[in-house]
């Protein structure tokens, strides 16, 4: 930072205060220099229309210390406290050594086995095709030469004449003549003289030899070399006789040029985005966009590191993700700006890819062809935009996905299913609520399953999760009762989990569709508060809920459950309550935004809590036939290792009776304002509100309809009786009964079937 000379800044202020003061004299006044000096080294807010910058390491007394400017004391005395430290504060040399980054000697892709053997496949792959290309075309390639060779031929003499009279030089000799220059005239002739002479002794001596040596080469030499030094010099005159715009040999690979990024790329983007701040610092005059690291390539794209303009915020960026995408010429799905969470809020890193994510070719699951699991160790859950992959550890966690209708949720719940039975210990309840039986290739493998959207397939869900609630009490004594040694930290250990007498073995609960069931008016409260507990109290002890919605909303996703869940992978939705429902609450705020995915982004999402910070993840796309024969896989695993139960191995489990809805439908027809209704005029609503079940009864008479109501009553010991109403002013007697009576059988009914 500049600082302006100290005499002529003292001399201008003299002179302006002299000029412009309220008491300036015309005839001049005496100045006391030192005075002036003292009052302008003790002051350090610079005058209101000085443009010069303040020094950050101005002098400044230690604290309660103030100055006094003299010209101040004049009108009222006012005193300066100075603020600015008189050095920069901060870390020592060795603090800053010690605090820096180092880079990594070895890259990220060759430590990483998976990376590794994924690049040498593909470059395996790249020289495979690439040699087979051009061994199919090679007979093609002969042809084209040898019907070249002679233009080749014709080419090579013309050149080699030109040569030997150096018609190259003819230019200039022209030149010099038409100048009538004579001295370089006679200079570049003897020039040429020189050069032809030696360069005909040479072509005289080729012209002798060189038949000698074919003819040698011709009678003494192996056949092999007679026909390769032929093929030789064949394909060399074809080359040179190729026209240049249609080369002999085509390419195997046609590679698309990728502009590189550089900072004036991202200048220019960011430029355009309409923020004030970083237009100002872009103007000229202003401070720039500055790149704490030098652009480098970062897997299949670019990497930059950007330091935003003060007040900036990557989630100012965030907003604008489309401009910025214009800005830098490259389509939507290859512009990545993310915060870096351990830097200050203006740090952003900027990753371009070359091509979109949503079109770069879907990698295989590498566990699809074989390969066990094991749940207590990382799971290949997709990859993220680098082409790296991306891992889940399901032991001592629970999962949450969320998105819109069609964007890839259940094939992100297929995929962990997929690997929780590729471990054979596991014991699976799958249940698929929407009922189309996206997930009927597991039910092989699946302890307990069900698909369907009616109430019966809600009613055996709800069973399923009383059992693993009630199993957490079982593990929970287990565990308590398990010596030190054995169970240290008090939680399921692989070597817990394959001692079966224990049964601690991973118990994997997965709902699709789960707000089906949790917005249940029937059987979504208990739902709701049984997974809370199951998420808070099964960490431990070894269960793993595994939840997916395409509604997440507080009606059909309970907060509590929302709030506990340490995994979260959230693909399109079209909000922000929804983003902030399924990845947490401010992870919009922060930049974390999955409503920035289109429609052509599907199986694309942030996954929250697998790392320290969010990922952008492309979860691995397994169809049905796929998972047929993943599934086929792991259930002969199952039968070897003796593991294979319930509903996979034949064995119905229990269920609870369904409960009748007939009661709950009389309370909804019933008004509660109607203490004592008719049977006859119940039935007929009972009909308006469910005619495919209680349409028989409306079709039968008054009396009829009174006797059915009656006899259906008497298993829940609701009694019914005449029951007096005045119509029209004349009293009618019928059979009715008494609303509270429904409600107190209701009570009952729930007390004696939780007890059972």
């Amino acid at each position: 930072m500049k600082h302006p000379d100290d005499e002529n800044e003292l001399f201008n202020r003299l002179e302006a205060e002299m000029a412009d003061g309220p008491d300036a004299d015309p005839v001049g006044k005496v100045v006391d220099l030192k005075s002036a000096r003292a009052a302008r080294t003790g002051s350090t807010d610079p005058a209101p229309d000085s443009d010069a910058d303040r020094s950050p390491d101005s002098a400044t007394p230690k604290s309660g210390d103030s100055t006094r400017d003299p010209g101040d004391d004049e009108s009222g005395g006012e005193s300066v406290v100075m603020v600015d430290s008189p050095a920069p504060a901060g870390p020592g040399l060795m603090d800053k050594i010690r605090a820096a980054k180092r880079q990594d000697v070895i890259p990220a892709w060759a430590r990483s086995k998976p990376e590794f053997v994924t690049a040498a496949g593909w470059l395996g792959g790249y020289v495979g095709h690439s040699a087979a290309y051009h061994a199919v075309r090679l007979p093609w390639y002969s042809l084209r030469l040898a019907c070249q060779a002679p233009a080749g031929a014709a080419k090579f003499i013309g050149s080699a004449l030109r040569w030997v009279s150096d018609a190259e030089g003819d230019p200039l000799r022209r030149a010099a003549a038409s100048r009538e220059n004579v001295m370089e005239y006679m200079t570049l002739s003897r020039q040429r003289d020189r050069r032809v002479k030696l360069r005909m002794t040479l072509m005289t001596a080729g012209l002798i030899l060189g038949p000698i040596l074919a003819l040698v080469l011709y009678v003494l030499a192996p056949a092999w070399l007679t026909v390769l030094s032929v093929a030789a010099l064949t394909a060399g005159l074809g080359f040179l006789g190729a026209p240049s715009d249609k080369p002999v040999i085509s390419r195997a690979v046609v590679t698309t040029e990728v502009e590189k990024l550089t900072s004036g790329i991202v200048e220019r983007a960011l430029g355009a985005l309409g923020i004030s701040e970083i237009n100002k610092a872009l103007a000229k005059g202003g401070e720039g966009i500055k790149f704490p690291a030098p652009i480098t390539r970062d897997g299949p794209g670019w990497r930059a590191d950007v330091d935003l303009p003060y007040g900036v915020t990557v989630p100012d960026i965030l907003d604008r993700r489309e401009k910025l995408a214009s800005g830098l010429r490259r389509p939507l799905g290859c512009v990545w700006p993310e915060p870096v969470a351990d830097e200050h809020a203006g740090r952003m890193m900027l990753w371009v890819g070359d091509r979109a994510l949503n079109k770069v070719p879907k990698p295989a699951w590498p566990l699809a062809r074989s390969g066990a699991a094991s749940l207590f160790k990382a799971l290949p859950f997709g990859t993220d935009q680098r082409g790296r992959r991306v891992d889940l550890t399901l032991m001592y966690d629970n999962v949450l996905i969320g998105a819109m209708p069609g964007m890839g949720k259940t094939f992100a719940l297929r995929t962990l299913l997929l690997a929780a039975a590729l471990d054979p210990g596991t014991e699976l309840l799958t249940w698929e609520l929407k009922g189309t039986g996206d997930l009927d290739p597991l039910k092989t493998v699946s302890a307990d399953y069900g698909s369907g959207a009616d109430d019966e397939t809600a009613a055996a869900a709800l069973d399923s999760i009383r059992y693993v609630y009630k199993d957490l009490e079982r593990r929970a004594k287990v565990i308590s009762s398990l010596p030190k040694d054995k169970c240290p930290e008090n939680k399921v250990t692989p070597s817990l989990a394959a001692n079966r007498s224990l049964g601690l073995h991973p118990l994997v609960l997965a709902i699709d569709e789960c707000q089906e069931l949790f917005s249940h008016e029937k059987y979504g409260k208990e739902a709701g508060s049984l997974c809370t507990g199951i998420i808070k109290r099964g960490r431990a002890l070894g269960v793993i809920l595994l939840l997916a919605t395409q509604r997440p909303d507080k009606d059909s996703l309970p907060t509590a459950i929302s709030a506990n869940v340490g995994t979260r992978f959230c693909l399109r939705v079209m909000g922000q309550m929804e983003n902030d429902m399924v990845l947490g609450t401010s992870l919009y705020k922060n930049g974390i935004r999955a409503t920035s995915f289109t429609k052509s982004d599907k199986g694309i999402g942030y996954l929250v809590g697998a790392a320290d910070d969010p990922q952008i993840v492309r979860g691995y796309y397994l169809d049905n036939t796929e998972a047929e024969a993943i599934c086929a896989r792991a259930r002969q695993a199952r039968i070897d290792a003796g593991t294979l139960r319930g509903i996979a191995a034949g064995q119905a489990p229990e269920r609870r009776e369904v409960a009748e809805p007939l009661l709950e439908d009389i309370l909804a027809v019933v008004p509660a304002d109607e203490d004592k209704p008719w049977n006859d005029a119940t039935v007929d609503r009972l009909a308006e509100l469910r005619p495919e079940k209680y349409g028989v009864w409306a079709a039968l008479k008054d009396s009829d309809k009174a006797r059915q109501l009656t006899t259906a009553l008497k298993p829940y010991g609701v009694a019914t009786g005449q029951v007096a109403r005045r119509v029209n002013g004349k009293q009618i007697n019928r059979t009715g009964f008494e609303r509270a009576h429904i409600i107190t059988a209701i009570a009952e009914r729930d007390r004696n079937r939780d007890a059972g």
